[in-house]
């Protein structure tokens, strides 16, 4: 033990480095898990839109008419308004898509926070949709 406490003071420098490395890994790990949480690939949405999940697009409304997933609504933005709030069940799955899947991620946890418990972002967005060859409804999304 007195061994290492000297150690310790001899690489005072080295040992704090070596703690904030593991310190910073460890948050990134924890992130990247609480991250992927909300994000799910073409082919589990594929399954929870299976299962009766609602899927809402949340690009505007030009980029939604030119091409988006079978039976979605679209709510720009992640907003969604009483009267079109009523369209969708606090106890079923909601799947935010976008183009990439970075606004839709974005939205995931307000609507969380709104009684949508089970919000879940496509990753890629409708670019790894269509890369994945699932199918569109109005034409191809840009």
């Amino acid at each position: 033990m007195d061994q290492l406490i000297e150690f310790i003071n001899n690489n005072l420098l080295l040992v704090s480095g070596t703690f904030l490395m593991a310190l910073a890994v460890a948050f990134y790990e924890l992130r990247q898990r609480a991250q992927s949480v909300y994000e799910i690939s073409p082919t589990q949405a594929v399954r929870l839109i299976n299962q009766g999940a609602r899927v809402v697009d949340v690009r505007e409304a030009e980029k939604f008419t030119v091409g988006h997933i079978i039976g979605a609504l679209n709510f720009p933005g992640g907003k969604i308004d009483p009267a079109q709030g009523k369209r969708l069940k606090k106890n079923k799955p909601v799947l935010l898509v976008c183009d990439n899947g970075m606004s839709s991620s974005r939205c995931v946890d307000p609507l969380r926070k709104e009684g949508f418990e089970s919000t879940f972002s496509l990753q890629g967005g409708l670019t790894a949709w269509q890369r994945e060859n699932l199918p569109l409804d109005g034409g191809k999304a840009s």
